[in-house]
């Protein structure tokens, strides 16, 4: 142990001991003695004084009242109805990396819609050697695999462009969600259906469609529909929710979420990009010129300090605080995030919570001593490659300021003397 560490060690110690000393009291300015014994110590609760419920009370289990708050959340103004639109995940108010289904942001472009697993169908067509129809029966049939990916909106953070915009790390980053998927590679299933038609794989695409009324598709080159794309009909090890796309989804590792097709119903090989409408006039980044620029599919390293932040106020004044955030990039795993409490002048690298995964969100944590002075607080992701999350004047400097998507830049929160934190932009 380090000097450094066995100082911040001892220190919390100290404070560890203050908390027993006072009763485990916490004021608004910090750790206080309490007056007298705590009645919820010395004195026998309700909840000890009688019988809980059985366990067949909830048979499908569900948060306890008291976490209520953690939820999904729109901001209505965003767009004109909520069929075609997108909620946030309350990132702010989770710890660890995976992401409860129950709370993961939705988008749709023609709302949810409900598929019966005995109603589903699957269409391989195309440049392939015989034109398969498969079931879900028949999916679970194939060999399976199993990984934790991240899945981001390309527009995650489209609103900060031109300045700070929305007050909350839900909002500002909450176009995200991180799961473990299991299904069968796309690479299985072009391989059962054939690839020797198609000749040359080096210049084909595949191009996939939902089943919902928006018909939302999408062109993949093939070196990525034969590297990791995935056709999932599991997340954390339980059915798909509606809103992600039950029976089955697509899951694109690494690469924007309108990619996802959810409710997939049909995979086409063919000589070239089919050009939608949602890879044409929508997520394409349109630059200071005018110009847009497509097939922008990998999201870029990026990271957020989650707590403390707008929705998450430091709470127990000055002393041990914990900054924790998460990071990720789809050109494969974070080997660092650097801190900042004072604006991006000087940085400290913190603790990933585990090795970084490739296309997975990774966890930090930095644990300061808080003087209850005002901080800017900047979290910067380094991913295997090299790669640095840029400031958001470094890609203004590339891009302007049309664009929505795509924007992985370093965010700040103004986190004030009394531990409330508002969304900044630093020049």
């Amino acid at each position: 142990m380090t000097a450094d560490n066995e100082k911040k060690g001892a220190s919390r110690r100290a404070f560890l001991k203050g908390a027993v000393a006072a009763g485990g009291a916490v004021a608004g300015a910090g750790m206080a003695r309490a007056a007298g014994p705590d009645p919820l110590i010395t004195e026998v609760q309700e909840w000890a004084s009688g019988l809980g419920e059985g366990v067949d009370a909830t048979p499908y289990g569900m948060p306890i009242r008291f976490e209520g708050d953690v939820i999904r959340r729109n901001v209505e103004w965003l767009t004109a109805d909520t069929i075609s639109s997108i909620n946030f995940t309350p990132i702010h108010a989770l710890d660890g990396t995976i992401t409860p289904q129950g709370c993961a942001f939705e988008r749709h472009h023609s709302g949810a819609i409900e598929l019966k697993k005995d109603d589903y169908r699957l269409m391989i067509n195309g440049l392939v050697d015989k034109p398969l129809v498969f079931t879900y029966e028949d999916l679970e049939r194939f060999p399976r695999e199993n990984h934790v990916y991240f899945c981001e909106c390309a527009a995650n953070t489209g609103m900060e462009w031109a300045g700070a915009q929305l007050n909350g790390a839900q909002f500002t980053h909450g176009m995200i969600h991180n799961m473990e998927y299991s299904g069968v590679s796309l690479r299985t299933l072009l391989t059962e259906a054939g690839l020797e038609a198609a000749g040359d794989l080096s210049d084909k695409w595949v191009y996939v469609e939902g089943a919902d009324a928006s018909s939302n598709g999408r062109s993949i080159p093939m070196d990525k529909a034969l590297d990791d794309v995935l056709i999932a009909f599991k997340a954390n090890g339980e059915a798909l929710r509606k809103e992600h796309g039950y029976p089955v989804r697509l899951v694109v590792p690494g690469w924007e979420g309108n990619m996802w097709i959810k409710w997939l119903r049909r995979i086409e090989v063919t000589n070239q990009a089919v050009e939608s409408r949602e890879e044409t006039s929508k997520y394409t980044d349109t630059l200071a010129d005018g110009t847009s620029r497509k097939w922008t599919w990998v999201m870029d390293a990026k990271s957020v300090v989650t707590s403390p932040s707008p929705q998450s106020p430091i709470k127990h004044g000055p002393g041990p605080l914990v900054i924790t955030g998460l990071a990720w990039s789809g050109h494969g795993a974070i080997t660092r995030v650097d801190v900042s409490t004072d604006g991006g002048k000087n940085w400290q690298q913190a603790r990933l919570a585990a090795e970084g995964q490739s296309k997975a969100l990774s966890r930090f944590y930095l644990e300061i001593e808080w003087d209850g002075k005002e901080m800017l607080l900047q979290s910067r992701a380094h991913d295997e490659t090299g790669y640095v999350q840029p400031t958001k004047n470094a890609l203004r400097d590339v891009r302007g300021e049309n664009s929505i998507y795509h924007n992985n830049c370093i965010q700040t929160w103004w986190v004030k003397e009394n531990g409330e934190a508002e969304n900044v932009e630093v020049s």
